[in-house]
């Protein structure tokens, strides 16, 4: 089993080292060992619980509910159903964001398509017919 050093650990994950030392003190690394003078050695759970860790707050959920999710995988099979279920509720968050980033996407390339026809065409006007229709997409929530 490989070993890292919180150093390793934080250049690996993009995450601070002043970071690692705060989720280990508040319980979210719960399995991280120590050598004899104290330094922190990470293994390949301490790196899977990081990855979950940061995947969760990238999901906005809170550092005391994700630190609800650590102590039912320390407390093992019975609160499986609990971490199934966090995480269709999370799923269900990002598929959501999923939807309103794409809307995002569609209007920005809406807007580049029309700058380039700008460009191309020396004109920036846009007729009432594709107003129209633009403002129907907006409506629909196409747009």
């Amino acid at each position: 089993m490989m070993n890292y050093t919180i150093g390793e650990l934080s250049k690996i994950m993009n995450v601070s080292i002043h970071t690692l030392r705060y989720y280990d003190n508040e319980g979210l690394l719960p399995f991280v060992q120590r050598k004899p003078n104290g330094q922190r050695i990470f293994t390949h759970r301490d790196l899977i619980f990081l990855n979950t860790i940061e995947c969760l707050k990238s999901t906005g959920m809170p550092l005391k509910e994700i630190k609800q999710y650590i102590e039912w995988c320390v407390e093992g099979m019975p609160t499986v159903p609990q971490r199934y279920e966090l995480f269709l509720e999370r799923k269900a968050i990002v598929e959501e964001q999923i939807a309103q980033m794409q809307k995002i996407l569609a209007t920005i390339n809406y807007k580049c398509d029309f700058y380039k026809k700008a460009i191309e065409t020396g004109k920036v006007d846009i007729c009432e017919s594709e107003r129209q229709l633009l403002a129907q997409k907006i409506l629909d929530g196409t747009l």
